[in-house]
């Protein structure tokens, strides 16, 4: 008979220890008091989200029930500057499906709000930023495709980037001043 005590037979090889000392307890408050977060303490973890969710089908990356369960212990550094909380699609089959009525988009939004606030914000994202910044959309028109578009009779479309400006300077003031200033 082999001892089950063994740690080699206990411990789960992939697993890792965490240090529960450098937990925030205050992380769920403050998520809570995002526009979007107030729900989060209603989640007990059973997965019906992740379990419906597209993402989480394509990459196991992406796990809404973890990302909360993260949040919930105070693993304040670990969810804001993961990958994760940004390759939700917002979907909402996971808020459908809830049975606790947990707005898991809304919910990655406020976390993600509370990322960027703290400077954890994808390259990806940022390269975005800039060229909505540049030219008004995510990519510049060029003389190729308003010649497309004419072939459809369609208006040439012109860079514009007032409107564009507007809404960055209220959603994201510090980062498009630097725009508007050059």
């Amino acid at each position: 008979m082999q001892n089950v005590n063994q740690e080699s037979e206990i411990k789960n090889p992939k697993s890792e220890i965490i240090d529960a000392s450098a937990f925030d307890p205050h992380f769920r408050d403050e998520i809570a008091a995002e526009p979007g977060g107030e729900r989060i303490r209603r989640c007990y973890s059973c997965s019906t989200c992740t379990a419906g969710c597209p993402v989480a089908g394509v990459t196991d990356k992406y796990n809404p029930r973890r990302i909360i369960h993260m949040a919930l212990l105070g693993m304040r550094e670990q969810v804001l500057t993961s990958e994760f909380v940004w390759l939700c699609s917002v979907c909402y089959t996971c808020y459908e499906r809830c049975p606790q009525d947990v707005r898991i988009p809304e919910l990655m939004n406020a976390i993600r709000n509370i990322a960027v606030r703290e400077g954890h914000i994808p390259s990806t994202f940022t390269i975005q930023m800039e060229k909505l910044r540049e030219h008004g959309r995510l990519y510049e028109i060029d003389d190729y495709e308003n010649e497309r578009r004419a072939e459809y009779n369609l208006p040439p479309i012109h860079e514009e980037k007032t409107a564009v400006h507007q809404i960055l300077n209220k959603t994201c003031p510090e980062t498009c001043a630097e725009e508007e200033a050059s």
